[in-house]
């Protein structure tokens, strides 16, 4: 009798990112109520909702901005809120309406940002003007960012999200104000990202997007999950934005008030 064992079968891959029953409140309201959500490594994760429906509220409890009232989350096995520093070391994050220290030029932000992480300093600079040149803001390199555009600021932002190369992205709203010429290289930037075994999570109001980019997408409103899955799971057959209004309700089909008819 043949006494070898089989080989053992392959340890299950470690999820990027995985929320357990989140909670958040702001007094009586309830913005995020026991969130379940479970980010495969390698994915290009789509998280789409109605305004007010907790998405920032959830990537920010993910990414230990903003402590949650219950609940958990963990980026690849690491606990964002029992030992937050090796968590964060690990993400690249966009977030929607943290401050910059605007006063600072383009390049000295990206530089600030890569010396946070603990990059050599040689490293920073050959990284920085990677990125500048990603960005289209090597001529706004010398240009404090207060005096940047919506979209330049935004590029800026995803720059330093970059700098460390992260494990994990998570990216509120990356492409919004953002010209079509940037927003391709951009694309291109975060496919190759993910191709390589990097972690992509986008919050995006547009359904184009996400089902153009994402592998695996979550429907969010009042601070529940919906629907989560693959693209083709969670649409199935339709549109990813017709299952969005079908999941989240509220579509009106109306031409509007007789006032706004001009014929």
């Amino acid at each position: 009798m043949d006494s070898t064992l089989p080989p053992s079968p392959p340890a299950a891959t470690e999820p990027a990112l995985r929320l357990t029953g989140l909670v958040k409140r702001f007094g009586e309201k309830v913005a995020v109520d026991g969130i379940d959500l479970t980010v495969p490594a390698g994915s290009f994760y789509g998280l789409v909702g109605p305004n007010g429906a907790g998405k920032t509220t959830t990537l920010s409890m993910a990414t230990g901005l903003l402590r949650p009232d219950g609940g958990s989350a963990v980026l690849h096995g690491v606990d964002v809120w029992t030992d937050p520093v090796t968590a964060k070391a690990m993400i690249g994050n966009l977030a929607d309406g943290v401050r910059l220290f605007d006063r600072l030029t383009g390049e000295q932000l990206i530089t600030y940002t890569g010396m946070m992480f603990g990059l050599p300093r040689e490293e920073i600079t050959a990284r920085t003007a990677d990125l500048l040149a990603l960005m289209d803001l090597r001529e706004a390199a010398g240009t404090p960012v207060v005096d940047y555009s919506a979209g330049m600021t935004k590029k800026v932002s995803l720059a330093c999200a970059l700098v460390h190369a992260p494990r994990i992205l998570v990216l509120d709203e990356p492409f919004e104000s953002v010209d079509p010429v940037s927003a391709a290289n951009i694309e291109d930037v975060l496919r190759g990202y993910a191709g390589s075994g990097g972690t992509v999570i986008v919050s995006s109001h547009s359904m184009d997007l996400v089902q153009r980019m994402c592998d695996h997408v979550a429907v969010i409103a009042a601070g529940r999950v919906l629907a989560a899955g693959t693209v083709d799971e969670v649409r199935g057959g339709q549109t990813l934005q017709d299952r969005f209004v079908e999941l989240v309700g509220g579509r009106h089909h109306s031409e509007g008030p007789q006032w706004l008819r001009l014929s």
